[in-house]
């Protein structure tokens, strides 16, 4: 049986902090895909940053965009594309995506998102309300690890390079195991 992967997606999720967007235009360079990045095609879109968006007009505006952007994204083929948990879920389109590609969800140990918060919030973190609104985003963030045929890879203790690398030889493994549509006598 042949095997080829170049028409499938390679999805990236999962909270890691603030080196997703480079983490995954680096593995889409390494493995010569085009490279998408959900977060900027919404900002772009929505002509704000997400934060601004949610903040002036609300979950429901930000769902709608979510829902435009993604049916887009969808229609790629051979890309490498960073989208948040949350984002899948909300616009119901795991099953599509899977259809499309491989997702994979970096996830990291509890007690390091912990820390990462802990830096990035710096004084707010000691308040419980900044505190639990952040641990809640985590919490919706990890929700799309719940999904049969999404793949985990922890990256804890990891480098970029480690990552990228341990990302790269995942989408290998698990992309070569896809037949070629038609390969089975299926058109």
């Amino acid at each position: 049986m042949q095997y080829s992967y170049p028409d499938r997606n390679l999805i990236l999720t999962g909270y890691t902090g603030t080196s997703q967007p480079m983490i995954g235009q680096q593995v889409a360079d390494r493995l010569k895909m085009r490279y998408v990045n959900v977060d900027s095609l919404l900002e772009a879109r929505g002509e704000m940053d997400i934060e601004d968006m949610r903040t002036r007009y609300g979950e429901t505006r930000l769902k709608m965009l979510e829902t435009e952007v993604m049916q887009d994204v969808m229609l790629y083929r051979g890309a490498v594309i960073r989208v948040s948990g949350q984002t899948i879920l909300r616009t119901e389109t795991t099953a599509r995506l899977l259809d499309t590609g491989i997702i994979i969800c970096e996830v990291v140990a509890l007690d390091a998102v912990l820390r990462q918060l802990h830096l990035s919030l710096g004084g707010r973190y000691h308040n419980p309300g900044e505190r639990a609104l952040a641990i809640g985003h985590l919490k919706r963030e990890w929700a799309i690890r719940k999904v049969e045929g999404v793949h985990e890879i922890n990256v804890t203790n990891m480098t970029e390079t480690q990552m990228i690398n341990a990302i790269c030889a995942m989408w290998e493994q698990l992309a070569g195991r896809l037949p070629l549509p038609g390969a089975n006598g299926l058109s």
